[in-house]
Formats: structure tokens, C-alpha cells, sequence
């Protein structure tokens, strides 16, 4: 439709959802709960994800992918986490969904041709490898350094909250290749690799966390790793703008699966407190109970369509920086608290594991926190886009 503002989704996109949300409602409550408690990786989700081909959505049909955009990879996200699955069936997918965009407009032909037709059957599992322990948000401050020997690099250092490290047969390694001080700019001689974890020489060890446990997050050890230079992705030391190329799209899906946990929560929340009786009467009519979902309806509908602008300027090949960040400040805000609402709703039940809603809040409080903190964005939004003095 030409002319005016549209707030349709295309047919292609109305079947992308349905689709998703016919198979995942394949794997139910029951499913995640007893994954999240073994701490097991969720492979027969994985797999059915794969047989349907939609873990190549963004990859470029050139390596079986089906080419897509960022606002139908959000579609997806959304709807894994909706069908009850939240972050443990988003996080075993995340990475393949968007995560190779630095290899597919940076990496080599030989590169390409070797793993993203590999990413798309699903027989390639990769993790991201960036953060380290001194290190969190200040990307420049990484220490794991790659010394160039002979047509080689030998890597040292550490990584950690590196999920699904212990199910990846390949590492996307940022190491620093001059240090800090030597560098022109703080962000300059960071270099990204794409390479095989070699386990002799590399040692995972998972953190016990709060939530998510379907899907490991780790602590990485680096001691000696030796990586062929063809595994570089691009030029040595411009590896900071490589990575910068995914951070809006992982703001997008990690919008994307706030919004779908906070959805699910609500829902369940309605549907308990139209049927829990208390006092003769449900618990639904009660403005206490009901305002507050009645609330998060708003707040999750409102930060729905501020995604829905950033994924459309990213795939519009426009500025979305400004979007991508409040999209997910607003959808990460509105998606705890309708899971915190749909624990309250549901009283005590709330914190049994029975029900999954206390589930839901663990994993969607992880929101706030992760790829990116709140404080990070309104650090960004206050000084890139108000133009107020840098506060870090």
C-alpha cells in the first residue's frame, strides 16, 4: 500500500507466525518445565525448527537460507517465546537465527559456502564469544588476545555468559590483536574470528544461574587455541565494527522474545483469574486483579509497535538505532511486569513450578539485564539521541 502508513503484516508474514506458532505448540508446558529443570538442551524443539528450514530465514538463499528480514525474524522470536517456551526456545535458536550476520557481510566466499548452509539444516550449532569477566558492557576493555605465529593465531583468555557454548561445534571469537593503548581508539585492533572450539584446548564450565537452564550459559577458558588465519572474518582489527553490525538486529529479538513471554504470561493470567473462585465470585472481577492486566495490555501493545517501527527502518536500510534501543527498553519493562502481574495473579500457585508463571518471570526478568542493560540504554538515549553530556 503506497501513500500512507501501514500496520498490516504482509501474508507471507500473517502464514511466518501462524506457522511458527502450529509447530511450537508442539512442545508444551510440560516440555520446557522438565528441560528447565535438567538443565537439558532442548534438541527436539532445535530439530523441529530446523526440519521446517526456519533457522535459515535471514540467511541469503545463495546458501539455503530463505533471505529474509529482521522484521520476520522478530516474528519468529515472538512467537517461539509466546508458545510458553519463553527464553530457553528462543536462546536454543537465537544465534542461528541472526547471529552469523557478521559472517554472511564479512566473511569470506570459503567461509560462507563451509557454514551457512550448515546453520540453516541445523547441524551447525555456534556460539558468540565476546564478553569477559573484566570486561561487560565496555566491549574495548576484552583482554583474550590472538598473536599472530606464522600463518596462524594463537589465542589466550576468557569469556563468560557464553550460552550454548557447551553445545557449539564453532566459536564467533572477538580478541584483541594490538592492545588498548597501542590502538588509535579504544575500539581499533579487535579482530573476529569464526572458529572451531577445539576442547583441548578450550575449557567450558557452565554457570549455575537463576533461569533458562534448558540453555547453558558458560564460563570459557582459552589457553593456546591455535586458529588458521582463514578463519578471520574480515580485515584484523576491525572487528568492532563487524560485531556492531548485529547489535541493533539482537536488540530487535531480544525485544521480540520479552514481548512474547509477557504475552504468554498475560494470557495465563487472564485465563486463572476468570476461573479461580474466591469469595464467590472470580477473581477476575476484582479491579485489583483486573487493572493491572488491563495495564500490561497497553504497555506490551505500545512497546509492540515501537519494535515493529525498528525492524522496519533495519530492513529499510535506515537509521534504527534510536528504535532498536527503546524497543528493547520498553519491551524487556512491559514483558517483566506482566510476568511479575501474571505471579501476583496467580497467588502462591504463582511460585509453585506447577503453573510455569514463576518460569516466566525468572526468564523474563533476564531481559533487563541482557545483551544489554536499561541503565546502558537510557545512557545511549540520553546522550546520542538528546544530546546530553556522556555520563560513562
Amino acid at each position: 500500500m503506497s501513500g500512507g502508513m501501514s500496520f498490516e503484516l504482509t501474508e507471507d508474514q500473517q502464514l511466518i507466525r501462524k506457522s511458527i506458532a502450529d509447530l511450537a505448540a508442539r512442545f508444551d508446558d510440560h516440555y520446557w518445565m522438565a528441560k528447565d529443570l535438567a538443565h537439558e538442551f532442548p534438541q527436539e524443539f532445535y530439530d523441529a525448527i530446523a526440519g521446517g528450514g526456519w533457522l535459515g530465514m535471514t540467511i541469503p538463499e545463495q546458501y539455503g537460507g530463505h533471505g529474509l528480514g529482521i522484521t520476520e525474524a522478530t516474528l519468529l522470536a515472538e512467537e517461539v517465546a509466546r508458545s510458553g517456551g519463553g527464553m530457553n526456545a528462543a536462546s536454543a535458536i537465537h544465534m542461528s537465527i541472526f547471529g552469523m550476520q557478521p559472517v554472511v557481510v564479512f566473511g569470506s566466499d570459503e567461509m560462507k559456502t563451509e557454514t551457512l548452509p550448515r546453520i540453516v539444516s541445523g547441524d551447525l550449532h555456534v556460539c558468540f564469544g565476546v564478553t569477559e569477566p573484566t570486561a561487560g558492557l565496555d566491549t574495548s576493555r576484552i583482554t583474550t588476545f590472538a598473536r599472530r605465529d606464522g600463518s596462524d593465531y594463537v589465542v589466550n583468555g576468557r569469556k563468560v555468559w557464553i550460552s550454548k557454548a557447551l553445545e557449539s561445534e564453532k566459536i564467533l571469537l572477538l580478541t584483541r590483536t594490538q592492545s588498548r593503548d597501542e590502538a588509535a581508539k579504544p575500539t581499533d585492533g579487535l579482530t573476529l574470528f569464526l572458529t572451531d572450539i577445539d576442547r583441548n584446548h578450550v575449557d567450558i564450565r557452565p554457570i549455575t544461574k537463576m533461569g533458562r537452564n534448558a540453555v547453558s550459559s558458560n564460563e570459557v577458558f582459552i589457553d593456546d587455541l591455535r586458529i588458521p588465519a582463514e578463519h578471520r572474518i574480515g580485515e584484523e582489527g576491525k572487528g568492532f565494527s563487524y560485531i556492531l553490525h548485529g547489535l541493533n538486529p539482537e536488540r530487535m529479538l531480544i525485544a521480540a522474545e520479552a514481548l512474547g513471554i509477557g504475552r504468554v504470561a498475560l494470557d495465563r493470567a487472564v485465563k486463572y483469574a476468570n476461573e479461580r473462585v474466591v469469595f464467590d465470585r472470580p477473581i477476575g472481577m476484582n479491579q485489583g486483579i483486573q487493572f493491572p492486566l488491563a495495564d500490561s495490555l497497553a504497555r506490551l501493545d505500545a512497546a509492540e509497535l515501537i519494535l515493529r517501527k525498528a525492524t522496519w527502518l533495519y530492513d529499510n536500510g535506515k537509521s534504527c538505532g534510536r528504535e532498536a534501543n527503546m524497543a528493547k527498553y520498553l519491551c524487556a519493562d512491559a514483558g517483566f511486569a506482566a510476568a511479575d502481574r501474571a505471579l501476583q495473579t496467580h497467588g502462591g500457585m504463582g511460585y509453585s513450578e506447577e503453573y510455569n508463571i514463576s518460569r516466566f518471570f525468572r526468564e523474563s526478568r533476564l531481559m533487563k539485564i541482557a545483551p544489554v542493560s536499561q541503565e546502558m540504554i537510557l545512557n545511549f538515549l540520553g546522550s546520542h539521541v538528546l544530546g546530553l553530556p556522556r555520563s560513562y
